[in-house]
């Protein structure tokens, strides 16, 4: 059957494209979230290796492979990227040590436990490095919103310790008149004993020293 000449232009005109649809501005938003949570889990892993005060935005962007007005834009400021390294830390280690814990029954099994986590936390830190520690040789005499970062996790850590400590000597577990003050300090103090010559000096057995050093505090105060 022959085509008329309006069927074969009709034929002939091309098909119309399907147009591209615009980002949705939500999908932008969680694009721009992803990528800021990649650059502060690789921000973490260099200071880590290089301590909070090597960290800047150009080592970061070549790790990343950015360019260094991407990273930029998502923090601002050097000390912004630092501050935002400081919370992701503080953020692992909650959710590592201490909520954990919290399935445990108040007293010393909660004690133990936090205390167990804590231990788990720096045997993998023995390698890579405490932020808290390097961060505290940093900027122990800079005063600055970083410090005030540090220093406010690590008493906000101090404090969970404690509140488990008292706990655990309202219910009996240990001594009426144990000082839960001096509990933490010995408890942090074996901790960055422990970083140090298990770290520094390479000390065997220095992990078993702990774990029988933490075993003694609560024996001493332990109650009768």
């Amino acid at each position: 059957m022959p085509v008329s000449r309006s069927q074969s232009k009709l034929k002939a005109q091309p098909q119309p494209q399907p147009q591209p649809q615009p980002k949705s501005p939500l999908t932008s938003l969680q694009k721009g979230r992803q990528t800021k949570a990649a650059i502060v889990d690789t921000a973490l892993g260099l200071a880590a290796q290089i301590g909070l005060e090597g960290l800047s935005i150009g080592a970061v962007s070549d790790a990343m492979q950015m360019s260094k007005s991407g990273v930029f834009a998502h923090f601002g400021s050097r000390e912004e990227l630092q501050l935002s390294v400081v919370r992701e830390y503080f953020r692992r280690f909650d959710e590592e040590v201490f909520k954990p814990a919290l399935i445990e029954p108040q007293g010393l099994p909660r004690v133990r436990a936090l205390f167990a986590n804590w231990m788990q936390r720096v045997a993998v830190e023995l390698k890579s490095g405490c932020i808290f520690i390097s961060g505290a040789v940093e900027f122990d005499d800079r005063p600055g919103p970083v410090r005030d970062a540090l220093a406010t996790a690590v008493q906000t850590w101090m404090g969970a310790m404690r509140r488990s400590v008292v706990l655990a000597r309202d219910a009996g577990h240990l001594r009426a008149d144990a000082d839960a003050h001096q509990i933490v300090f010995e408890i942090h103090g074996l901790i960055l004993a422990l970083h140090y010559e298990a770290r520094f000096l390479k000390t065997p057995g220095s992990i078993q020293r702990a774990l029988l050093a933490f075993d003694e505090i609560l024996a001493r105060y332990g109650s009768t």
